[in-house]
């Protein structure tokens, strides 16, 4: 085995070793990291203040401690102002005793009683009563089990002894929130005085000598977590304000109290608010007779997170943040099992982080894809795949989603012709199954059926099936348009200068092109058919007594090889121009943009204009479609050269 066939696996494993260590590296060190990572997203949120003081004309150190300053006598004034509230609600409490029993006895009388009279009345129809009595009790004496004996009253603690336990309690509880408080502010003043020393040293460390890429990777990610945390935390606050002048208004106690839990569980992805909001119905059960305070309540949370969610975000900062809905919701269980409340709240920022260095680091480009809101895969490659898989409902709703937007043509230019070259790789290569390529013939032809609306009034003659089993998705379509209007796909006896034809080389991917091309122009009410140049024999061969001289009008010749079509696209070129020299010849070319040129390659031959994409050949046909009924040549045009 050579050295290349067994690097791969070894890649994988060194990277699941890495990923493992890292983990373990977090979950342990965490009493470290937490108060490391809370002061550095705190720089990225007042490094913007501190920036104001600077323009300003204050000097650095200053403008640290006075943003510093600020940040202390804020966290202390809300500190107290909590604590002020939650002690207050404390005392209150015992008030609403009478109150919380007689909501009990409601609820109960409502759940847990009426339960039980079902369960009694179906123990009825179901079992028969017992008859007999239950049996006496046994006496322990009698048994020879030891009697429990009662245990003496112990003498109540002293006063002194009682109180100096509360205050070690109290002083051990708070003691470990205080002493992360006071790192993160330390480590926090540091990080906002040496800012640009950091960013350098982060540059140095990510990038070594390719500082374009590394400047790239650290400005995008503090952008992001810059408009992140501003735009969140604004929103977040406004929401705290609302809640609690709101509850303040219907009269509920300690609205400050619950308006600032709103704004700090807001910052929990999804399920914050709403576990608020339940807390805060359940003190409104407790504190109101009725039941009307539970209901304003509900109204209030849900109306302010409805307006939020779907018109203040959106407005503000677009949800720009890059992460879907499963990464913040995985991100929120993984974070909070590593950091516990801290990791729940710092979830969606951490993984912002990773999506930005998956992005620019190419060893982690597949957190990018994991994590990013963008689709994993092109409208090309999703067509392709669901087409494999046999899922047409979902190429259909997608299609008609980008139908609202964009033509028929459109479409076929930019997704199904691309999809169908996926395919036409993997039967080169001889990647794809039989039964894979008769589920994505079947899956296509559907589609296309279905979204052109040609072909869709009679179904397809029985007589074909076992024909065509095996046939090309282009001669497919075509035998539904022979099976309705005739071998010649319509009358024979037509106006002058009315008829286009398309026509390919014969190969399957030139039978598909061609074939979108004309179900294109017949969308515009042009009469479009598709032939191949053995058809032209079997025309002469027949007679044809009410053939209209001079029916045609333009002639498409259809290329998807140009480099191995050149020759008999210029032989089939100049048959054509000998039998109907008064027709425009057009050159369909839709090979890779890539592959070669387009124009200037088929200089030579005695054709008259070369199209690129299914579009552009529609224009050179508006005036055909302007002759015939229906859509005005002007808005024709207008329409087809915006793609709608």
């Amino acid at each position: 085995m050579s050295t290349s066939d067994t690097a791969p696996p070894r890649l994988q494993a060194s990277g699941i070793v890495a990923t493992a260590a890292l983990v373990a590296l977090l979950y342990f060190g965490r009493e470290v990291l937490v108060p490391v990572v809370l002061a550095l997203f705190l720089g990225a949120l007042l490094s913007p203040c501190v920036r104001v003081c600077l323009r300003v004309g204050l000097g650095h150190g200053v403008s640290v401690l006075l943003v510093m300053l600020a940040t202390l006598a804020i966290i202390t004034s809300m500190a107290l102002v909590l604590g002020s509230q939650v002690t207050q609600l404390g005392r209150s409490l015992p008030q609403y005793q009478s109150t919380i029993h007689s909501k009990m006895r409601t609820l109960r009388s409502l759940t847990v009683d009426r339960f039980a009279d079902i369960q009694s009345e179906l123990g009825q129809v179901i079992e028969p009563a017992a008859h007999g009595a239950a049996p006496a009790p046994v006496s322990p004496e009698i048994t020879g089990m030891p009697v429990p004996v009662t245990p003496p009253p112990t003498a109540a603690p002293e006063r002194g002894s009682t109180s100096f336990g509360v205050l070690s309690r109290l002083i051990s509880a708070a003691w470990m929130p205080l002493q992360t408080t006071g790192i993160v502010l330390v480590v926090l003043a540091f990080v906002l005085l040496e800012q640009e020393s950091l960013r350098d040293r982060f540059i140095r460390l990510a990038g070594g000598v390719d500082l374009r890429t590394s400047t790239m990777a650290i400005n995008d990610a503090a952008a992001r977590l810059s408009r992140f945390f501003i735009s969140t935390f604004s929103v977040n606050a406004g929401v705290g304000v609302a809640i609690g002048v709101g509850l303040w208004l219907i009269g509920l106690p300690n609205a400050l109290l619950w308006g600032a839990l709103a704004a700090i569980f807001r910052f929990v992805p999804y399920v914050g608010i709403w576990l608020v909001a339940a807390l805060t119905m359940l003190f409104a059960a407790a504190v109101g007779p009725g039941w009307s305070l539970v209901v304003m309540s509900a109204i209030l949370f849900g109306a302010v997170e409805v307006i939020v969610s779907q018109v203040v975000e959106p407005l503000l900062y677009g949800h720009a943040t890059g992460l879907s809905p499963l990464a913040v919701v995985v991100s929120a269980i993984f974070w909070s099992w590593l950091w516990g409340p801290v990791g729940l709240v710092m979830s969606t920022p951490l993984t912002l982080c990773l999506m930005v260095a998956g992005r620019h680091v190419k060893a982690l480009g597949q957190l990018t894809i994991l994590l990013g809101d963008a689709p994993a895969l092109t409208l090309p490659q999703r067509l392709y795949q669901r087409a494999l898989s046999g899922d047409a409902q979902e190429i259909l709703e997608e299609a008609r989603r980008y139908l609202k937007r964009k033509s028929f043509g459109a479409y076929c230019d930019s997704i199904v012709l691309p999809a169908l070259k996926f395919g036409r790789m993997d039967l080169q290569l001889g990647t794809i199954r039989p039964e894979q390529l008769r589920t994505l013939r079947e899956t296509i032809v559907t589609v296309i059926q279905t979204l052109n609306g040609e072909g869709r009034a009679r179904p397809w003659r029985r007589r074909h099936a076992g024909v065509l089993a095996e046939a090309s998705i282009g001669r497919r379509l075509r035998q539904q348009r022979e099976d309705e209007r005739g071998r010649w796909q319509g009358p024979l006896a037509v106006p002058a200068c009315s008829i286009v034809l398309c026509v390919g080389m014969g190969t399957p991917y030139d039978d598909l092109a061609t074939e979108l091309l004309t179900r294109v122009l017949r969308g515009l009410q042009i009469d479009a058919r598709h032939l191949v140049p053995d058809d032209f024999q079997r025309f002469d061969a027949e007679s044809h007594a009410d053939l209209t001289l001079d029916a045609v009008a333009m002639i498409f010749l259809v290329s998807t090889e140009p480099e191995a079509q050149r020759e008999g696209m210029g032989a089939l070129a100049a048959m054509l121009r000998r039998r109907m020299s008064r027709a425009r010849i057009v050159v369909l070319d839709v090979a890779e943009p890539l592959s070669g040129p387009a124009g200037d390659f088929w200089t030579g031959l005695q054709v008259d204009a070369v199209a690129t994409s299914l579009v552009e050949a529609a224009q050179f046909a508006l005036p055909i479609a302007g002759r015939s009924e229906g859509l005005e040549p002007e808005r024709r045009a207008r329409s087809v050269a915006s793609g709608k």
